[in-house]
């Protein structure tokens, strides 16, 4: 199986958004909505179009999955720092464990390195996402604005030592809340 990561076109959305929705049909930890997460993030300032990428079966040119990375900040009293936030990646069920997600993370912290930008947050699986170097936010006393196990509330630095001297809670835009 061909697989080619590009940029999502606005031509894209609705395939893009099914994918998203089939990707997390039947997901344990899922409220079904990351599809409307994903085109709500699209109509906020927090939205990158060059953060947007869709993996493309080069066989039949179907888009079998997606990620997104968008801008957030980390706050301590008058501190602010900029950040992304990786959410969503999905993947269609009959592609899953065949690496594409894993193409699709690689490429997106790639673009967002390349783009300039000094970090990314996650929450996910604690066993999945250190393998592309997250670690634990804790470590540098980032903390979500929620609940969440500290294991699996995680950042990596695409610039070395740019959360060095950030701490604080993630803001996340409105939409992630509707």
């Amino acid at each position: 199986m061909n697989i080619t990561i590009r940029k999502e076109r606005p031509e894209d959305y609705k395939i893009t958004e099914s994918v998203v929705q089939n990707a997390f049909a039947n997901m344990e930890h899922s409220d079904k909505k990351e599809h409307e997460l994903v085109s709500r993030i699209r109509e906020t300032d927090g939205f990158i179009p060059d953060l947007s990428l869709v993996a493309v079966n080069e066989n039949n040119k179907e888009i079998v999955g997606h990620i997104l990375l968008s801008a957030i900040k980390i706050v301590e009293g008058n501190q602010i720092a900029e950040s992304l936030a990786l959410a969503p990646v999905s993947v269609l069920p009959d592609y899953q464990n065949k690496g594409i997600g894993r193409l699709l993370i690689l490429e997106a912290l790639h673009k967002a390195k390349e783009l300039g930008h000094p970090s990314v947050i996650v929450m996910g699986h604690p066993e999945y996402y250190p393998k592309f170097g997250f670690q634990r936010a804790s470590l540098w006393s980032i903390k979500a604005p929620f609940e969440v196990p500290d294991e699996a509330f995680m950042a990596i630095e695409l610039r070395e030592d740019s959360l060095e001297h950030v701490s604080g809670v993630v803001e996340y835009p409105s939409v992630f809340f509707e």
